[in-house]
């Protein structure tokens, strides 16, 4: 147990509290973290569930897309965010080439981030065809959330970050995937920069929760990224993130003032500086007396 910002107890989200949720119709709160500090920030907050996002190539690692992140990346930050978090539901992302290339691997690389990162899911991009893949990580006992829309390590294919399903016949793939992965077994599914009305039909069409990024607020539940609710980007922000505040802003400042003060030579200042004891200073002086002395007399002979 952990205590809600009221101060009330909360037990730890699972995968089945989050299905309760949907069928009580409450809103389910997500965002991404990647790092001890920002998993506990979120995780204090009340947040039901954490995503470990292969976005932190971005916002961490200062790759230009989510493409070149690696395993050992990935874990190493899940590993991080789960030393913050006591409540919330974590969960994985599967980086690019992990799951593609047989389902072998991406079964190791699924226990991985279970056994070693401390994941308690994982997170798969795709619809229709991940779906023999979801059931062979359920075998595994690795709870899966599904991920369709925008996805974005398809990008290429997708000829850049579009929105998806603008025609009937993209509306009913959509709805196929969605299908797809609901009885292939995930505990829920992303649906990413799909429009509002197609995200409604699919949140009414499947029994587990829809997580919305860019899909308007009938889905089950909300997720932005950490740096982008915070104002902690650098470029222009999407059409769908709300930024609650502008941290940015306040870091560069902060930064600005303090190279001022060394420059100018005014930090530290002498409360900010550690002193001797009084005892040990009148030692010191007497000794730096002597020497001064005996320097003096060097110098005039």
């Amino acid at each position: 147990m952990s205590l809600a910002p009221t101060g009330q107890p909360q037990s730890k989200v699972t995968t089945a509290s989050l299905q309760q949720k949907k069928l009580n119709r409450e809103p389910i709160t997500c965002l991404t973290a990647y790092d001890y500090t920002s998993a506990r920030l979120v995780d204090e907050a009340g947040i039901d569930l954490i995503l470990v996002g292969d976005s932190l190539a971005q916002v961490m690692l200062g790759y230009e897309n989510t493409l070149p992140v690696t395993m050992d990346e990935m874990v190493h930050h899940t590993r991080a965010v789960k030393r913050g978090v006591r409540r919330a539901l974590i969960v994985a992302d599967m980086p690019f080439s992990s799951y593609h290339i047989s389902r072998r691997e991406a079964l190791a690389n699924a226990a991985r981030f279970v056994k070693d990162g401390g994941a308690e899911a994982v997170k798969v991009e795709g619809g229709e065809k991940r779906a023999e893949l979801i059931r062979r990580l359920l075998d595994a006992e690795i709870p899966v959330m599904g991920h369709i829309g925008l996805t974005p390590q398809s990008i290429h294919a997708m000829g850049g970050y579009k929105v998806q399903g603008k025609t009937l016949a993209a509306i009913e793939q959509l709805m196929r995937d969605a299908v797809a992965l609901e009885q292939a077994g995930v505990f829920s599914i992303v649906l990413e920069g799909i429009p509002r009305e197609v995200a409604a039909m699919i949140t009414e069409e499947v029994r587990v929760p829809t997580i919305g990024i860019g899909a308007g607020p009938e889905c089950d539940g909300q997720i932005l990224v950490f740096h982008d609710l915070l104002g902690l980007t650098f470029g222009p922000a999407a059409k769908f993130v709300r930024r609650y505040a502008s941290v940015g802003s306040v870091v560069s400042g902060a930064l600005d003032s303090y190279r001022q003060d060394v420059e100018a030579g005014n930090y530290p200042n002498d409360a900010e500086a550690y002193h001797l004891p009084k005892e040990t200073a009148a030692a010191l002086e007497t000794v730096l007396q002597r020497k001064r002395r005996m320097r003096n007399d060097m110098a005039a002979d």
